[in-house]
């Protein structure tokens, strides 16, 4: 049987009505850019991270460096920014012509380690990004703990996490500003790219809305300079319809993620996520550590099983960021997760007997 990684065919069937009506409101009143639907799901997905105001913007690679472009990181500015995490991560520091400063992770979650932000923390340091990594929230009560007592903005990266809870909070909430990822394969997908802007800070609220604009408050007054990075109504249209499923669909991703973490019980050397206590795991990514990595990702490959790695080289070791000066043994937790982590297919609507060939296909490939 041939697995995919992901698979949108049933979550597609159940939003296709809505969405066939939504596209056909947005043809007849031609209102592609920020239209009705995209000032809509701002609300919404706001109101659902539980922060006043939302930002629709083009992918979270933007949501990021505008995030980062709302709280004035300049020149000569540092970020603190974990090392194993997605480029768009550190990517949008240095956009803004910043440095980051990149730290080690936990052994048990994969996020930041509170320890390594804090002694990374110079007269430099401007911000620090928590990423929610493959689904499950930062330790963010350290970090906030931190953060307010060198007086540090936080930037959520929730970019894998949409719908996870901190201590009953959701993502999005729990620091200065948070960035959203809507790419097709997040939780809640777009049909290209597409991301969003969250905040309760009414200051950041205006000043990325206007950075996503040309910089504009009216058509042709420009208070800042800005870019061109706005939410298509389209997009919005699909990203209203899969909203009212998120937390069903997250449901059933936790459940096939405990179903994997039964069936993985028999196998040697797979270590399995853990989720913490005090938060819950949307289970974005479905990541196990294994001996022998790469072989066995070959391996199921070979049989048909859409296995991937997030990420096989921690950002401090990326030839990009060779410039920094960086060597390999600088964060031995985050490279050694790096060199045997990897991700199995998880969507909310694989099979259990899907799960199974896939855990048989790992046993055979080991």
């Amino acid at each position: 049987m041939s697995i995919p990684f992901i698979d949108f065919k049933e979550q597609n069937r159940l939003i296709q009505s809505e969405v066939d009506v939504g596209f056909k409101k947005v043809f007849e009143k031609g209102d592609y850019i920020l239209g009705e639907q995209a000032h809509i799901f701002e609300d919404a997905f706001a109101k659902y991270c539980g922060a006043q105001y939302g930002v629709g913007v083009n992918s979270g690679t933007d949501a990021l460096h505008l995030a980062m472009a709302a709280l004035d990181i300049q020149e000569g500015d540092e970020v603190i920014v974990p090392t194993h995490t997605f480029i768009a991560t550190a990517l949008c520091v240095s956009f803004c012509r910043a440095k980051p400063i990149f730290v080690d992770i936990e052994q048990d979650t994969y996020n930041i380690d509170p320890k390594s932000f804090e002694k990374a923390i110079t007269k430099k340091t401007k911000a620090v990004i928590p990423v929610h990594i493959y689904g499950q929230p930062t330790n963010m009560d350290e970090i906030v703990t931190i953060a307010r007592k060198y007086e540090i903005k936080i930037v959520e990266d929730a970019a894998q996490a949409h719908g996870s809870c901190y201590k009953q909070k959701r993502v999005g909430s729990l620091g200065d500003v948070a960035c959203f990822s809507f790419y097709p394969t997040k939780s809640l997908g777009a049909c290209g790219d597409a991301g969003m802007i969250v905040t309760s800070n009414k200051e950041i609220y205006e000043k990325a809305l206007m950075l996503r604009d040309y910089g504009r408050k009216g058509r042709y007054e420009h208070k800042i300079k800005g870019t061109n990075s706005r939410l298509d109504t389209l997009q919005a249209v699909v990203l209203n319809a899969k909203l009212k499923h998120l937390d069903h669909w997250n449901g059933m991703r936790a459940k096939n993620a405990a179903y994997y973490a039964q069936l993985l019980k028999s196998v040697k050397g797979a270590v399995v996520p853990i989720t913490k206590t005090d938060r819950t795991h949307v289970f974005q990514t479905y990541a196990i550590r294994l001996p022998n990595r790469d072989k066995v990702v070959e391996s199921m490959k070979a049989k048909g099983i859409g296995v991937l790695i997030h990420y096989p080289i921690s950002l401090h070791l990326q030839e990009a960021y060779a410039d920094l000066g960086y060597k390999r043994g600088d964060f031995p937790v985050a490279e050694a997760v790096a060199d045997d982590i990897m991700s199995l297919p998880m969507f909310p609507h694989i099979t259990k007997e899907q799960i199974e060939t896939v855990v048989e296909a790992l046993k055979e490939s080991l």
